[in-house]
C-alpha cells in the first residue's frame, strides 16, 4: 500500500507559510535547508515518523500568483476542528471561502499569499452529529 509523502510548494515567504501551518494544523518544521538546484526548502508536517509533510520551496526566481488549476487544483488537509482552522486561517488575514456540510464532511477553502488553494475539511463525530 502507498500512501502521499509530501507535496512541493514554490512559496515567496516560507517563514510566513510555516507560521500558518503551525497554527492551523499544529505541525512542526521537520528540517530546513538548501535545495538541491538553488534556492531554500523548509519541510514542514506532523510529528512523526512516517507522516506526510509538505516542502515549501523558494528562490530569487519564484514569483507567486499562480493560476489556479495550472496544475494543481488544491491540496487538502484534515483538521479536528474546523472552526478552530478558520480562525487561525483569518487570523493569518486569509479569506476563507466555499463553506459546505456533505459526505463525507464540513469544509471551507482558502487562497495562500501566493495563490495556493487549499481545502479544509474534518470529519469529526461533533462536525458531522454522527460517528466519524
Amino acid at each position: 500500500m502507498g500512501r502521499l509523502e509530501h507535496a512541493n510548494l514554490s512559496v515567496t515567504q516560507p517563514a510566513r507559510s510555516v507560521d500558518l501551518f503551525e497554527q492551523l494544523l499544529g505541525w512542526k518544521i521537520r528540517w530546513r535547508g538548501k535545495s538541491q538546484n538553488g534556492g531554500d526548502t523548509i519541510h514542514i508536517g506532523a510529528p512523526g515518523n512516517g507522516a506526510g509533510y509538505i516542502a515549501l520551496y523558494t528562490s530569487d526566481a519564484v514569483a507567486g500568483s499562480f493560476a489556479k488549476g495550472q496544475p494543481l487544483n488544491h491540496i487538502g488537509l484534515v483538521v479536528d476542528d474546523l472552526d478552530a482552522a478558520q480562525s487561525a486561517v483569518t487570523e493569518a488575514g486569509l479569506k476563507p471561502f466555499g463553506h459546505d456540510d456533505y459526505e463525507p464532511g464540513r469544509r471551507f477553502y482558502f487562497f495562500d499569499w501566493d495563490g495556493i488553494e487549499f481545502e479544509v475539511v474534518s470529519y469529526t463525530q461533533t462536525e458531522q452529529g454522527k460517528a466519524a
